[in-house]
């Protein structure tokens, strides 16, 4: 790809009409609870991935599918500054949901309808990703179609993100091409699981890491066991960047190549928390968004948490997604 293509990012993933209930607190097995509100607002892993990649000020381009009830949220996209035209509009199928239990102190639980989401454009055989600099990938929409844009990107050098929630199955993970990607984006439990289902040792519960883990800075200690996973998937993907979500703790993450997992603490949340829904995309978005600008690695990564931190704050998943001039003057 030639290095005057002005950076331009590509979300292939879904788009969904989140409803969210508003709860005393996640409804526990067999128990039946009214919610105080209910809201609607548009939303989808990969939705919410552009959204953020515009609010960071990159140049996103969503694809994915809607029905015909979804336009709303299409539309949303356009404004918020997301070129949308390769959304396809399909008949007779509705618009993916995420049926959302919104608890008073911020916490969620989601369940997805795959909707239109699950419809296989033609494009999926052929990718194209002409002009594209950067993908972003999640795991809402079929795996086949996942996998050709992430072959293709690396057949293209395109940089490619994946943020694989929901979780592959085991299967899954074991063919997965790792090879094909640049950076993976994933929760201390995602990342166990992912170490489990593809063979590879996990560590002891005590925590302790292997031999050849470096604990030469002060917050070793911090997720040391997930520190040790980290080096243990690097063995075999060289040349795979990898982000350990640590919630309310922070970030670890290994740049391709290195042997040295480096630590981040999360932003403080100055306002306190209202939700937690959409940082887990806002985190990807910014950090598709400042890889497009080619930062240094720990100056976008203090603007993804800063972005999490103010996104928190707020309530809903696109909505809460602060502005890039935002982010810049709280960390000033």
């Amino acid at each position: 790809m030639s290095s005057s293509t002005p950076p331009q990012c590509l979300v292939r993933g879904s788009i969904n009409i989140d409803e969210f209930f508003h709860l005393p607190h996640i409804v526990r097995p067999g128990e039946t609870i009214s919610s105080s509100k209910l809201s609607r607002g548009a939303g989808g892993k990969g939705a919410n991935q552009a959204n953020a990649v515009a609010r960071a000020g990159g140049n996103v381009v969503m694809d994915g599918c809607i029905g015909e009830d979804g336009i709303w949220v299409r539309d949303g996209l356009e404004r918020a500054g997301v070129d949308v035209g390769r959304v396809m509009v399909v008949q007779e199928q509705m618009t993916g949901r995420a049926i959302i239990q919104l608890a008073e102190d911020g916490e969620n639980s989601i369940v997805l309808h795959k909707g239109a989401n699950y419809h296989t454009p033609p494009s999926d055989t052929s990718p194209s990703l002409s002009g594209i600099t950067h993908l972003l990938l999640q795991n809402e929409i079929p795996l086949p179609s996942t996998l050709a844009y992430l072959r293709a990107a690396h057949s293209g050098g395109v940089t490619s993100i994946f943020n694989p929630s929901p979780m592959l199955s085991g299967e899954k993970l074991r063919q997965f091409p790792w090879a094909c990607l640049s950076w993976l984006i994933v929760n201390e439990g995602e990342l166990t699981d992912l170490l489990k289902e593809t063979g590879l040792a996990v560590p002891s519960t005590t925590g302790s890491a292997p031999a050849s883990a470096p604990t030469t800075t002060p917050e070793a200690p911090i997720a040391s066991a997930a520190r040790a996973e980290m080096l243990l998937f690097r063995r075999s993907n060289a040349d795979l960047g990898l982000i350990c979500t640590l919630g309310a703790r922070g970030i670890l993450y290994l740049p391709a190549g290195s042997q040295t997992v480096g630590y981040l603490p999360a932003a403080t949340v100055v306002n306190g928390v209202v939700d937690t829904t959409g940082a887990g995309d806002c985190f990807a978005g910014y950090f598709a968004a400042g890889l497009m600008r080619d930062e240094d690695l720990e100056t976008t990564l203090r603007t993804c948490l800063t972005a999490c931190a103010m996104c928190v704050e707020k309530a809903g998943a696109m909505e809460s997604v602060p502005s890039r001039a935002k982010v810049e003057a709280r960390i000033a």
